[in-house]
């Protein structure tokens, strides 16, 4: 979990506030919305981050985890690029363009190199939906469990959850109207199959 969603969830409970009380503060319709949040499960928007140290009693710096920085020092937009629409479905074929921006939690600056993507298909459903944003770290490392974006012989880029084997790995979508893709470690490094980073967060708009 970010620490941003962290520090909420924790000074939340330091003022024994209730979900549906922070809903209320923040101008969200009621506790599930606080509790995706605390979760990680949506992201904040930047103009939002402050409405939340305000009903918490507390600054935006502080939330955000950065100590010592005084709320007139605090940057609160980090821009990252959007590349071109990655696919969630099997086929398709990334377009490797800067496409527009969007804005982050500076929080996640630390995590290094960053980039959005648009999801296409419906291969993750429920986990991702068709026009979902994810942020991505780039990285060519990454674990079973962790969600990846993948470059298939080249060309076709994918959606999924990793999985690795002493064979080679498989990368796994959640929606069962779909078959994992496998790979040999020979079709990997014929291919090939190369991980292109791992998704750190879902943007999603309701």
């Amino acid at each position: 979990m970010l620490e941003l969603y962290k520090n909420i969830k924790e000074r939340r409970n330091a003022l024994e506030m209730s979900q549906d009380t922070l809903a209320s503060l923040t101008g969200y319709k009621d506790r599930s919305s606080i509790a995706k949040i605390e979760r990680g499960v949506v992201d904040i928007p930047e103009s939002k981050i402050r409405e939340f140290a305000k009903a918490l009693r507390t600054t935006p710096s502080e939330l955000l985890g950065f100590d010592g920085i005084e709320p007139t020092q605090l940057d609160l937009t980090y821009s990252i690029p959007v590349l071109g629409r990655v696919a969630a479905g099997y086929g398709k074929e990334a377009v490797e363009e800067i496409i527009g921006s969007i804005e982050v939690s500076p929080a996640l600056k630390r995590r290094g190199e960053l980039f959005a993507l648009l999801i296409k298909g419906d291969s993750m459903v429920p986990e991702l939906r068709d026009g979902d944003t994810v942020v991505v770290q780039k990285t060519d490392e990454a674990d079973t469990g962790d969600l990846v974006i993948a470059l298939v012989n080249g060309s076709d880029a994918t959606c999924k959850r990793l999985q690795r084997y002493a064979e080679g790995l498989a990368l796994i979508p959640t929606n069962p109207a779909y078959e994992p893709m496998r790979f040999s470690q020979s079709e990997i490094d014929t291919m090939p199959v190369r991980i292109l980073g791992k998704v750190i967060q879902l943007i999603r708009n309701f």
